[in-house]
């Protein structure tokens, strides 16, 4: 077991279930853009990756029609849609026994960053992390590889090997590895099984429990 020291959290579908306001934020977008979408789960594609990517993907927007969607997404969960939320189950006694043992946790996701720190707020976890990366509102560093660089980027004085990436889609894991870190993907989320485990992690987990045990086998040294 490597002795890791900087643990990189992912958001949505790893520290929190956001369903409800990502999907209906969603609905809201398209019924604006003059789609009627009624099937959630669809919807819950899009917990994970960039909108960007997700709107092109799954309706085809081109670039104007994919910001003008987010924007509206945006309307939405700025409101309403970031507190349909709830953490799971067991993720604050998990990140307070990290803290304990000295390790630094960060949050590395493509949810904006404003949003991500509110909503980090809104469970009083903040408290827990030393940095919180998300990407910015003007649609740049949206990617997972570009924000795990930006963390690695501003913690230069540890080597890759103290650090590590936790996710529940194929987007933590494989950014994970375009910057030359470990990782562990999550199957609690909203990535399936085959999306994880072909994306090949350091470790796969299926609960809280399991992670824990595997972030605290791992002391800081």
């Amino acid at each position: 077991m490597d002795n890791y020291k900087m643990i990189l959290f992912d958001l949505d579908g790893t520290l929190s279930d956001p369903k409800e306001g990502i999907t209906k934020s969603v609905q809201y977008a398209l019924e604006k853009m003059g789609m009627v979408e009624t099937d959630f789960d669809k919807l819950k594609r899009f917990i994970g990756p960039p909108l960007q990517v997700s709107f092109a993907e799954y309706y085809n927007f081109d670039e104007e029609h994919t910001q003008r969607a987010i924007d509206f997404y945006r309307d939405r969960f700025k409101e309403t849609g970031m507190f349909e939320n709830k953490l799971y189950s067991n993720i604050p006694l998990l990140l307070k026994s990290l803290k304990e043992q000295q390790y630094t946790l960060v949050v590395a996701t493509s949810k904006p960053t404003v949003f991500s720190k509110q909503i980090l707020k809104y469970f009083n976890i903040d408290q827990y992390f030393d940095l919180i990366v998300g990407s910015n509102l003007d649609g740049t560093r949206t990617s997972k590889t570009d924000i795990i660089q930006y963390i690695l980027d501003k913690y230069k004085d540890h080597q890759q090997d103290d650090f590590i990436m936790i996710g529940d889609r194929k987007h933590d894991i494989i950014g994970a590895k375009n910057t030359g870190i470990d990782s562990i993907g999550v199957t609690y989320g909203y990535g399936s099984f085959e999306e994880i485990s072909q994306s090949k992690p350091t470790y796969i987990v299926k609960n809280v429990e399991q992670l824990k045990d595997i972030l605290m086998t791992s002391r800081v040294s």
